[in-house]
């Protein structure tokens, strides 16, 4: 366990409320997004399931003075990789959205690279080990 800078917490509950918010629209208007984007309507709801469970991991470990370091290292692996594979998603022509959807996946892309960034900062700042 680590004690969590306020840097970290912050990053991680960002991170939460718009991977929450994003899973609620995702899940719940897979339909009408994917239309609108022209993204797979499967992806973007089963995204969005993964991103409502994924949000509360996130935001119970940004709400804990302390924390597993190794879960954090996941998390911030976890969003580097989404990052990347994002932006591979995009050039694999496994899915053909409009200038759009390729702003969306860009976009969210980015923000996530920028969470993995913050937590990693945060991180860093985070005291030594602590007993639990």
């Amino acid at each position: 366990m680590i004690a969590s800078s306020t840097l970290l917490r912050r990053a991680l509950i960002a991170d939460a409320v718009f991977s929450g918010v994003a899973g609620l629209a995702l899940t719940f208007d897979a339909a009408p997004l994917a239309a609108l984007l022209q993204l797979p309507e499967a992806l973007l709801r089963e995204t969005g399931l993964f991103l409502i469970v994924y949000a509360c991991v996130v935001g119970w470990l940004g709400s804990r003075s302390t924390a597993p370091k190794p879960l954090i290292l996941l998390v911030i692996a976890g969003n580097a990789a989404w990052t990347v594979g994002s932006v591979a998603l995009l050039f694999s022509g496994l899915v053909t959205p409009n200038v759009l959807g390729e702003i969306f996946v860009a976009a969210q892309a980015v923000g996530t690279g920028v969470f993995a960034e913050l937590q990693y900062m945060g991180l860093r700042r985070s005291g030594g080990a602590v007993a639990a």
